[in-house]
């Protein structure tokens, strides 16, 4: 792809750490968007230190913009920041392919997690998610919310959040903070660039964005003609590219897409739904399960062009704005915009982290006990996230065990 010549210097990482990096992710990300937001910030904020807060919170304010699945794109935007295209392309497939491949032996396995272990084990892995989170707002509470106007920001999305749930909600407040900014922010002074960028400019960003609504015409012309692996495509693309808030709210999108035409049987989708809960990664991956069903003898195909349509077009959304974005920042005012935001996507992870983190998983007082214990390893400790997971998985277990 060619490149504008007002392009940045190309990124200095490689594709090979970057796929590595997100493997190890994509196998151990229990517990849905939200928790994939901790689990980033602690592995490239904390860990890895391939940005920093500032940056890593701008990206999550871009993918709250746009639709697609949230904490794809912004692992996508991470890899396209680290190593280009190619670590961008890395990026997705290390963090996906394990809850693809998963979703695919779901029928074999599934059986085994009906029982009191089973159970368990998935439980212990929710908790994990509760203390991943939990780290992840206190951290960023600290480094993004140092000041009591700030602070107002956060606590004010964080309510507003719980008592108006919904991705159009999120938009608003989002949108309200940077109204604000102007007038709350006015002490926050102007410090160095911390835009993200891409390596391209702005004619390639104008390519991508065309890109993008294009195949989406095409998507909708397509409809229901074609043989399957045409349809399964363009099912999949609409969805990809008109939903918002990721996770979660794709699945009425997609029922109403492939269940009630009569594409896949509501039994078959309910249980790809019931195993999506249980795995690591994305959401989203729910695609390659309802992809080889829905492609009948051409399942492995289907799988794979489901899983392509649905995350393809935030991926170019995203990739469209980010050069765009970049030039935004560098005006005036926009450092105290940022900072806005910056304080409201606190609020938003804090509401998220109550609803649906905390009040889906902590049954009692032990959950609060284990979940309390992890939190102090990760954020007082400094342990790596391994022994939470460790930890987690073990209490549960251990919970189980005298129970019966």
């Amino acid at each position: 792809m060619s490149v504008s010549p007002s392009d940045d210097a190309p990124p200095t990482g490689h594709a090979g750490e970057v796929f590595l990096a997100f493997l190890s992710l994509g196998l151990r990300s229990f517990g849905g968007p939200i928790a994939h937001l901790g689990y980033f910030r602690r592995t490239f904020v904390e860990q890895r230190r391939w940005l920093d807060d500032a940056r890593y919170s701008q990206l999550l304010a871009i993918c709250q913009f746009l639709p697609g699945p949230a904490s794809s794109q912004l692992g996508f935007a991470i890899g396209l920041l680290r190593a280009g295209w190619r670590g961008a392309i890395a990026a997705f497939i290390g963090f996906t392919l394990p809850s693809a491949l998963l979703m695919f032996a779901f029928a074999w396995w599934a059986p085994y997690l009906h029982g009191v272990w089973g159970q368990s084990l998935l439980h212990g892995l929710k908790l994990v998610a509760v203390v991943v989170v939990a780290q992840a707002v206190y951290s960023m509470w600290r480094s993004l919310a140092p000041d009591w106007p700030r602070r107002a920001l956060a606590v004010a999305a964080a309510v507003v959040l719980l008592w108006w749930p919904g991705s159009w909600v999120q938009l608003a407040v989002i949108v309200a903070a940077a109204l604000l900014a102007p007038w709350l922010c006015r002490h926050v002074r102007v410090a160095g660039d911390t835009a993200p960028r891409p390596g391209y400019g702005a004619r390639t960003g104008t390519v991508l964005l065309a890109i993008y609504a294009s195949l989406l015409l095409l998507a909708f012309a397509i409809g229901t003609h074609g043989d399957r692996l045409m349809q399964t495509g363009a099912v999949f693309y609409r969805t990809g590219a008109l939903v918002f808030g990721g996770g979660h709210v794709v699945l009425p999108w997609l029922k109403q897409a492939l269940v009630e035409p009569g594409l896949i049987n509501e039994n078959t989708f309910l249980a790809g739904y019931g195993a999506a809960q249980a795995m690591p990664g994305p959401m989203f991956s729910l695609a390659a399960y309802l992809g080889e069903h829905m492609a009948g003898p051409h399942g492995g195909a289907g799988a794979l062009v489901a899983l392509v349509g649905i995350f393809l077009p935030g991926f170019l959304l995203l990739s469209g704005v980010l050069p765009f974005w970049q030039r935004l920042s560098g005006r005036a005012g926009a450092a105290r915009v940022m900072a806005a935001i910056n304080a409201v996507v606190v609020g938003l992870l804090a509401a998220a982290f109550y609803n649906p983190v905390w009040t889906g998983t902590v049954r009692d007082v032990s959950d609060i006990l284990i979940a309390a214990c992890g939190f102090v390893m990760l954020a007082v400790a400094r342990q790596p996230a391994w022994a939470a997971v460790l930890w987690c998985v073990v209490a549960s277990g251990a919970g189980t065990w005298l129970a019966h």
